[in-house]
């Protein structure tokens, strides 16, 4: 959501405002790459941004995305609309990361980038601060992003853009919806045909204040502790009305045994007696995956977890990953193609690899509150999303 608004931002000719945004390694690589643009980005006391159009020109400039998946995908379509030349690279992972759909798509409506023909990253994005826009089928089997970056620059092409998705499931369709509802709000006309075609209008992106939600996604190992161990967390401030997949833990927890409730504070979970295991589909709710795979691991009774061939594009094979991490701790994880089963086991100490990904890294947190002598490897990986959690986590075990 953070990102999103960032990019909308740049976009009107006014000033806006990001309440509350989050301040995460992916959210830094975002700002500084739109500095580098020649975007204006000033940080309020309060960690509050102020962002706006700068009179800066830009000629060329080296942009870093790390391996953040919004920035290495919304930001090349922004950066169309900026004269100059610019280089794209990122993190080793980011190379074999899905990229393809958004340089094809972009090349269509009139960007001129070189890239070797690799559809990935690094590549050269030349510009003359234009993007004519049109009509465009790409296949976001891979990543609902590919369709998100395109629509968030919609309003600021000469003919608008009509996205249409021709290959299989389009996975994490909530993410969409999150871009649309955020083109809304700033004035942008959207147009929904059925569930593969949209078109963003020309026109103006108006200024906003933008109060960027808590990330209900990085709540979840937060929630799933009060689940396998019967304790009581609350979540400050949990949104009534939201578009983030991470909503859908209330349902997914309250089904795997805990107790949810909405309180003056914020959403209430209350573990039980025992964990149960889940049979789901999570292919529009994939980010949520590592957190329910460990929480199922600690259940009582089987999971399968599944519609989730796509993680295997993400930081890393998720899949691949999970169950062998999973199984090396005595686990009984079964993988396949596009789904992950999980039956109860007694699970024994040892070192849990996180593989450079965030969401390994709190899954192997939540195993840590049950299962002595886990050790997880490079913590600081957390720092793609939420820098804090070490700290938070170090608080919500010892009462304090």
């Amino acid at each position: 959501m953070t990102n999103r608004a960032l990019v909308l931002a740049v976009q009107s000719p006014d000033e806006s405002l990001l309440e509350s945004p989050l301040h995460s390694r992916d959210t830094e690589l975002m700002a500084t790459a739109l500095t580098a643009l020649g975007f204006s980005i000033t940080n309020e006391a309060n960690g509050d941004w102020r962002v706006q159009k700068s009179t800066r020109v830009v000629d060329e400039v080296r942009i870093d995305v790390g391996n953040a998946g919004t920035v290495m995908r919304f930001l090349p379509p922004v950066a169309v609309l900026v004269p100059g030349t610019f280089h794209f690279d990122g993190d080793a992972r980011s190379h074999e990361r899905p990229l393809g759909p958004v340089i094809s798509a972009l090349r269509e409506l009139g960007a001129e980038i070189h890239d070797d023909n690799r559809g990935s990253l690094p590549f050269t994005l030349v510009s003359d601060g234009t993007l004519r826009g049109g009509i465009v089928e790409i296949d976001a089997s891979a990543s609902s992003q590919f369709v998100s970056a395109l629509l968030l620059v919609g309003a600021s092409t000469e003919l608008g853009i009509r996205v249409r998705h021709i290959g299989a499931s389009l996975p994490s369709l909530p993410h969409i919806e999150m871009t649309i509802k955020m083109l809304r709000k700033s004035g942008v006309a959207v147009d929904v045909v059925g569930t593969a075609e949209w078109f963003v209008a020309p026109g103006k992106v108006n200024a906003q204040n933008y109060v960027i939600e808590p990330d209900l996604s990085n709540a979840a190992p937060f929630l799933a502790a009060a689940l396998v161990t019967g304790g009581d967390v609350t979540i400050k401030d949990w949104p009534s009305d939201t578009t983030q997949p991470g909503d859908q833990l209330r349902s997914i927890f309250a089904k795997m045994g805990g107790d949810i409730s909405f309180t003056e504070v914020g959403l209430r979970l209350q573990g039980g007696v025992s964990v149960s295991g889940i049979d789901i589909d999570l292919h529009d709710v994939g980010e949520l995956t590592p957190i329910i795979a460990a929480v199922a691991a600690l259940a009582s009774t089987p999971s399968h977890l599944r519609g989730i061939g796509h993680l295997r594009l993400h930081e890393t094979d998720r899949l691949t990953a999970l169950a062998h991490e999973l199984n090396a701790l005595g686990g009984d994880v079964i993988e396949h193609p596009t789904s992950l089963e999980i039956r109860p086991a007694a699970l024994h100490g040892g070192t849990f690899h996180t593989y450079e990904d965030h969401r390994l890294a709190t899954a192997g947190a939540v195993l840590g509150l049950i299962v002595p002598e886990i050790q997880v490897e490079n913590m600081e990986t957390v720092g793609k999303t939420m820098p804090t959690f070490p700290t938070l986590w170090q608080e919500l075990v010892s009462g304090s």
